[in-house]
């Protein structure tokens, strides 16, 4: 099993990137649709229409989400966990995602950037505040 850790420094608010995390209407605008998410603790999750789904863990309002999260056909959930934190000029978001089959850890590193937190990155940054 593999662990991918990631930062992203994003030009706006830490409330307009957790509603980024959580907001199944603005998760389908970034492109992570059709989702069905919300941000209660032990609620399920689902983005791009199944092909990932999971759990929400824990949630903290625009501090921590902690979700089980499948990819595929995988048995065993990998634990992905996004912590933000305010900057002077915006938000970080720090990813931690553990227990990632050896096989998909690469496309799924790749994924985050490309699919993931990179879209929700260029998202915000292009909307007015």
């Amino acid at each position: 099993m593999k662990t991918i850790k990631q930062t992203y420094h994003i030009k706006a608010p830490v409330e307009k990137v957790w509603q980024a995390l959580v907001d199944p209407k603005i998760i389908d605008e970034w492109g992570g649709g059709p989702a069905e998410m919300n941000e209660k603790a032990n609620s399920s999750f689902s983005l791009w229409d199944g092909e990932i789904h999971g759990k929400n863990i824990e949630v903290v309002k625009n501090k921590k989400l902690v979700q089980d999260w499948y990819s595929g056909n995988w048995s065993k959930p990998s634990t992905v966990t996004f912590a933000l934190f305010s900057e002077k000029d915006g938000a970080r978001v720090d990813l931690l995602h553990v227990n990632v089959p050896e096989e998909d850890a690469e496309d799924i590193e790749e994924g985050w950037d490309t699919f993931y937190l990179g879209e929700i990155k260029s998202y915000l940054e292009k909307k007015p505040l």
